[in-house]
């Protein structure tokens, strides 16, 4: 398969300043449940992929579904970018690699039968519909992709990747008195072994209790207090509220954003350290080579509170002069590359949890998100469950928590960074592609003056 699309490339490679063909074979089983309802079992195999070519700066991505079809979308590309292109092609050197990246498997869940795994899913779900009579209805899901994705390119790159992602995902819904609604939500990830998924009762069933813990819980008075993150969304906040702002094609052509965005600028507290790593092992955002081909890496998007990098694509790199990171990602080969995060996380601090809420006479305790938006540095997330703090011990449950700020003020306004740190599976959108894998990660984190909604 790498040859013959090596050979494409080489054939047409001097009618453009740059030519790429990413091809991917692929095969997925999607499992669902809506209340006590089966909603979806499907098996699906697949063959697809995407051409891309750049001439004089100007674009052009066309898909396929057959290599028989391939020189025809080769000539289309072209043809196209060449009707755009006015300016200079401008992307960033990259060396010109050759590899195979295979998988490492635990149980391969393509040797499992699609009934065995909706057994499964309608059992969890089960749990959740059982646990409470308020509960009125649930969602449980599974989906396994097993994938090869070929990457050959003009510069001489040639790279085919195996990848499997298996996840699940459960969700209650409560109602209470008055029609009060709440909900709780688990997932699960694993990028090789189906075991993963097996004996979850205690995670599942932890959906069901948060949502009944939530009807049960008054709502926290609006104001300003002392807010501690717990690591799952002190790591949904950097990726939402700060980590999209790294992404080089937001800031490129938005002059607002390159002057708050100046690598070497203090923008947090010293102590505050955040990565983009796709290099951890495991992780949903994980990769060896990114769908440029570019080696994936582990970046320092803030350190010691000072910005020190961003992410790019090898455009973006090329007209800021600055080096590819290895963050060009696309759902799959029939989408075209964007710049995109892979695990981003802030690294952990030096204080444990005890300590971090000892001396808050009054404050909230923020767990997980359920909803929230981010517009350019502003932010607003719904937390999933809140506590109050009072005199440093976790005290009375409280409901309809949400957070609103300016992300450059509040990395300014920790207070404290916790010892501990988790990651945690999730899917990012952008650009109309979604759920694209990452992983988002962090500590504690202590917050002063953060704005609390109640209702």
């Amino acid at each position: 398969m790498a040859d013959r699309l090596r050979e494409a490339v080489s054939t047409y490679r001097d009618r453009a300043d740059y030519l790429e063909i990413r091809l991917e074979q692929s095969e997925s089983t999607a499992i669902s449940f809506r209340g006590d309802r089966l909603d979806a079992a499907n098996r699906n195999f697949s063959l697809a992929g995407g051409v891309r070519a750049c001439h004089k700066g100007g674009w052009s991505f066309v898909t396929f579904n057959g290599l028989d079809e391939l020189h025809d979308r080769l000539e289309e590309a072209i043809s196209q970018a060449k009707l755009v292109g006015t300016e200079t092609t401008q992307l960033a050197e990259i060396e010109a690699i050759e590899d195979f990246v295979p998988l490492e498997l635990g149980r391969d869940p393509r040797g499992i039968s699609l009934a065995e795994k909706r057994d499964l899913v309608e059992r969890y779900n089960q749990l959740l519909l059982a646990y409470d009579p308020r509960i009125q209805t649930t969602s449980s899901s599974y989906r396994d992709r097993f994938g090869v994705t070929y990457f050959v390119n003009s510069a001489g790159t040639c790279i085919a990747q195996e990848r499997l992602d298996i996840s699940g995902g459960f969700g209650a819904i409560a109602r209470g008195e008055g029609g009060l609604v709440r909900q709780g939500y688990e997932s699960v990830h694993s990028r090789s072994d189906y075991n993963a998924f097996v004996d979850l009762e205690d995670r599942v069933r932890s959906a069901a209790e948060r949502a009944i813990r939530q009807l049960e819980a008054k709502s926290v008075k609006g104001g300003q207090y002392t807010v501690v993150l717990d690591p799952y969304l002190a790591g949904v906040f950097i990726h939402e509220a700060f980590g999209h702002l790294s992404e080089a094609d937001f800031v490129y052509e938005n002059p607002r954003m390159q002057e708050l965005l100046q690598l070497g600028k203090a923008v947090a507290i010293e102590q505050l350290n955040v990565v983009d790593d796709a290099t951890l092992n495991g992780l949903p955002g994980s990769l060896k080579y990114d769908d440029e081909g570019v080696r994936a890496q582990r970046k320092y998007l803030i350190k010691n509170g000072v910005l020190t990098q961003r992410l790019h694509n090898r455009e973006t790199a090329g007209k800021m002069n600055e080096a590819p990171t290895g963050n060009a990602r696309a759902l799959s080969a029939s989408y075209p590359p964007l710049v995109r995060m892979t695990n981003t996380a802030i690294e952990p601090g030096d204080r444990s949890f005890a300590e971090t809420i000892a001396d808050i006479d009054e404050g909230v305790y923020a767990v997980r998100m359920i909803g929230g938006q981010t517009n350019g540095e502003m932010f607003t997330f719904a937390a999933a469950e809140g506590y109050m703090i009072r005199d440093g011990q976790i005290a009375e449950p409280v409901s309809d928590v949400t957070l609103t700020g300016n992300v450059f003020q509040t990395l300014t306004d920790i207070e404290a960074i916790g010892n501990d740190s988790v990651y945690t599976n999730g899917g990012c959108g952008k650009g109309g592609q979604s759920p694209l894998p990452v992983s988002v990660g962090g500590p504690h984190v202590r917050i002063k003056d953060v704005v609390v909604g109640g209702r």
